[in-house]
């Protein structure tokens, strides 16, 4: 009995050692920033970077924050803001969602001018999906050339 309990013991700290070093591993990796990408490169094969993560710097314009919208869950948004990231390239629309459920109020967390890096999950919904707008969570019609970039995380540059 003794030896049964000291080797689930050890089978349960090897499991959970092999689950934090395959975490740690894996979160270092997803923690490396990637190399910045041109927002033309996403305009020109949209099809090609649709439901992937890339890293984007320019600036920002245009921030436009949305009322609160609703999920077809029935669940609220809020805080959600539209903006345009604009590198020497091109320009891309990109999307906060802001936070559901959970009712707040505040500005958005950039402003216009500003310069950031952007790590974002690009949308092009003409190949299947949503995208915000300013009337809430819409589904693309096939003709729709929409492509949008869904913020991630966004880093401030120093100027």
């Amino acid at each position: 009995m003794i030896y049964s309990t000291a080797s689930r013991a050890h089978t349960l700290v090897s499991l959970l050692a092999a689950l934090w070093l395959g975490w740690s591993v894996g979160g270092s990796s997803c923690v490396s920033a990637a190399e910045p990408i041109s927002i033309r490169e996403i305009v020109d094969d949209p099809k090609s970077f649709h439901l992937k993560q890339v890293t984007l710097r320019g600036t920002v314009r245009n921030v436009t924050p949305l009322d609160p919208y609703k999920l077809q869950a029935g669940t609220m948004c809020y805080g959600a803001y539209l903006f345009y990231l604009e590198d020497e390239t091109s320009s891309i629309n990109v999307a906060v969602y802001g936070r559901c459920g959970v009712p707040l109020v505040k500005d958005p967390d950039i402003e216009d001018g500003q310069r950031i890096e952007l790590t974002a999950t690009i949308q092009s919904p003409s190949h299947g999906g949503y995208y915000l707008s300013f009337q809430g969570v819409k589904v693309a019609r096939e003709r729709e050339g929409v492509i949008q970039a869904v913020a991630d995380r966004i880093t401030p540059l120093a100027e």
